[in-house]
């Protein structure tokens, strides 16, 4: 539950170098979120929604679910990623939208061998920044990636250019390789892409990445045997208010106030359910 209060706290030391290396950066990898414990209940959750709707659909498709499932929103409002969030945005914390991505290894690898190609059409996401598709002013939007499943080169963990959240907003174009698992399919040309500064971000099961809504980031299609799987989750300020932008409807629809106080009121608090 949000705490009350709408004061600033002070920030420790290791808040401080956290924001200030985000800042600069323009993300944080690596950062341990979950106990084994409350790992292996979340993946066991997840297993039976995968059970229940099959992997076509939990590849994409399990959106804004921390609204009908206690251990979705335990994991969003997780006490180790609250503190994260509050160092950078502040005491007043808003989950704007969550989602569950993942990629499901390829079937018989070893068999297909040098018939897998990057034009195969298997699953990735292409270069982008989060801001293209969000409607949101007043504010930063923070994108986490948590971890269910260990995030490695070969099964498409995620790439970043550092410090390209200083550069606005890039062109963004329809996607011309086939598989983009992004819904509107659009992709920052190449050419506008430094990719030989990109910075590979592996995970392990149970930590977590986070970056800056204009970042450049992308991840390559899972070439392995391995599942990655990530419960992916938007947090604003309170300060932060939706826009009317035709080029990108956006409606904010399962939005929690999950830290601090709103005086603002920008968003509707959707209430989870308890249990």
């Amino acid at each position: 539950m949000p705490s009350k209060g709408d004061g600033q706290k002070q920030m420790t030391t290791r808040e401080e170098k956290i924001k200030s290396t985000y800042d600069e950066q323009g993300y944080l990898t690596s950062l341990s979120i979950l106990s084994e414990a409350e790992l292996q209940d979340a993946q066991q959750a997840f297993q039976e929604l995968e059970k229940k709707h099959g992997e076509a659909y939990t590849q994409y498709s399990l959106h804004n679910i921390h609204l009908q499932h206690k251990w979705v929103m335990d994991l969003a409002q997780h006490p180790n990623l609250l503190k994260v969030m509050t160092a950078l945005l502040g005491p007043n914390v808003i989950l704007l939208d969550s989602r569950f991505i993942c990629k499901y290894p390829i079937v018989n690898l070893e068999q297909r061998g040098s018939e897998i190609n990057p034009e195969s059409g298997l699953p990735y996401v292409a270069w982008h920044q989060d801001m293209r598709y969000w409607g949101v002013a007043g504010g930063p939007v923070i994108s986490v990636w948590l971890a269910l499943d260990d995030a490695t080169k070969e099964n498409g963990a995620l790439q970043v250019i550092p410090g390209s959240h200083k550069c606005g907003m890039f062109l963004h174009q329809q996607a011309v390789r086939f598989g983009n698992m992004l819904t509107v399919n659009q992709e920052i040309p190449s050419e506008l892409v430094n990719s030989e500064d990109a910075v590979l971000c592996p995970l392990s099961a149970g930590q977590m990445s986070v970056h800056d809504g204009f970042l450049v980031h992308a991840s390559d299609a899972n070439m392995s045997q391995k599942r990655r799987c990530g419960f992916v989750v938007r947090y604003v300020s309170t300060s932060a208010f939706p826009i009317d932008d035709p080029d990108r409807p956006r409606k904010f629809q399962s939005t929690v106030l999950i830290s601090g106080t709103d005086r603002f009121n920008h968003f509707m608090n959707h209430p989870p359910r308890t249990s």
